[in-house]
């Protein structure tokens, strides 16, 4: 075991994030050396412009030079929290291939690239560590890659984007349309005033990608998952589902199916009695299933400064540990699998459909023969809201493969007693 005092880091990047993690590092001096052995010394910060004053951080250990932190051997742990794929991932790999540590929240990173990095890590026998990158304060890459190591996991459902989930609660509970809910979002700070990454599904397919590579062993990227965003979701939609008994959440979704990864990200219609349907606002959580262990939930804050910056720092904590007594690279991402990542027509679901069809008699009987020409068997129907000759017609359709649910829907448009498709979501 190593008998250091101090064990030194480097901090990429005085934003959001890396300033909390800063403080939070200031606030814990005198915890971190009882918790680990080591204290644990911030020796430098990597910033654009070190001349400019950073709230809360010492002037004396900025630097915008990176020399002074690749080329520094005391410096064992470098934590990047500047985000982006660009010059992000030139700094890890440099950092990893000279023999330092690395702590990342980016998830960008390791959706697009995380082979290269996790095999880089591997090869020079140095730590990784990304819980941050997934669900901010919320523990899951850890249980995943050691609590849960002795189980199969069958699958994972996460709630993986608190602005998303925030809009879709202030849309369900409060009688909200999209843009209303998203305008007290982003008042609120939950969402950007640009929102696209949260609210079109990137910044969860992202997540979901990572946690892909992790329960299957096989590297999936953010390329290979399917995603569709809330923008499309309609007020209509959430009070007729709910009067069908379920909830609409923008739910990531990994899971083994013949053989293949299927991984995707959309709405979906949950019963209300499911686990996920009960986080409300800006909360995430992610369900695990196991062929051992059953079911388990964790939840929590997915985002924010503080929550971000406790899971950052647990990952620094564990490296401060390895380093001590000579285990780093312990827990390694192994992709040693090439499993195939299963299309999206291929991907089998309930579905939710909403359409504006004529109020006659016999409708319900065109559609149906369509249906079943397209392989759709329908589970429920029930007819909504009739004005003007116009009636709004709900199906829940039994499981059907995605490619015949799109082939009956292109055939139903086609029907002169169908004025339009409204809504199709998916339904767990």
């Amino acid at each position: 075991m190593s008998d250091k005092k101090c064990i030194y880091a480097a901090l990429l990047g005085a934003g959001t994030v890396g300033g909390g993690v800063y403080r939070l590092v200031k606030k814990m001096k005198k915890e971190i050396p009882l918790r680990v052995g080591s204290e644990l010394v911030i020796k430098k910060v990597l910033v654009k412009d070190a001349s400019k004053h950073r709230d809360g951080i010492d002037k004396d250990v900025l630097t915008d030079n990176w020399e002074e932190i690749i080329n520094d051997p005391e410096i064992q742990i470098v934590i990047e929290l500047m985000g982006g794929t660009g010059i992000a991932r030139t700094r890890i790999l440099e950092a990893l291939k000279a023999g330092k540590h690395v702590v990342t929240a980016n998830k960008d990173l390791l959706a697009e690239h995380g082979e290269e990095i996790f095999s880089v890590a591997r090869e020079n026998n140095c730590d990784i560590q990304f819980e941050a990158a997934v669900a901010g304060a919320i523990p899951i890459i850890r249980p995943l890659m050691q609590n849960m190591a002795g189980d199969n996991i069958t699958e994972i459902m996460g709630i993986v984007n608190g602005t998303t989930n925030y809009i879709l609660t202030k849309m369900t509970e409060d009688k909200m349309g999209y843009h209303d809910a998203l305008a007290v979002a982003q008042r609120k700070g939950y969402a950007e005033s640009d929102p696209t990454s949260d609210v079109d599904g990137l910044d969860a397919a992202r997540k979901m990608a990572i946690i892909a590579q992790l329960i299957y062993h096989t590297n999936v990227t953010f390329a290979d998952v399917y995603k569709e965003g809330i923008t499309s979701v309609m007020p209509d939609d959430i009070r007729y589902s709910g009067e069908l008994g379920y909830v609409i959440k923008l739910v990531g979704v990994v899971k083994m199916t013949d053989g293949k990864v299927e991984v995707h990200v959309n709405p979906m219609l949950l019963e209300k009695d499911h686990p996920l349907a009960t986080v409300r606002n800006s909360f995430n959580a992610i369900f695990v299933k196991g062929e051992a262990m059953d079911d388990a939930m964790f939840m929590g804050r997915g985002a924010g400064s503080l929550p971000t910056a406790s899971a950052v720092l647990g990952d620094v904590m564990d490296v401060m540990r390895n380093i001590r007594l000579g285990c780093c690279n312990r827990v390694p991402v192994e992709n040693y699998k090439e499993t195939p990542i299963l299309q999206i027509d291929e991907i089998k679901s309930k579905y939710f459909i909403r359409m504006k069809v004529e109020d006659r008699p016999g409708v319900l009987a065109e559609i149906a023969v369509v249906l079943g020409e397209n392989a759709v068997g329908i589970a429920n129907v029930s007819q909504k809201d009739t004005a003007d000759g116009v009636a709004d017609l709900l199906f829940i359709i039994e499981e059907v493969e995605e490619a015949h649910m799109v082939e009956a829907c292109e055939a139903m448009r086609s029907l002169d007693c169908v004025y339009s498709i409204a809504s199709v979501i998916r339904v767990y």
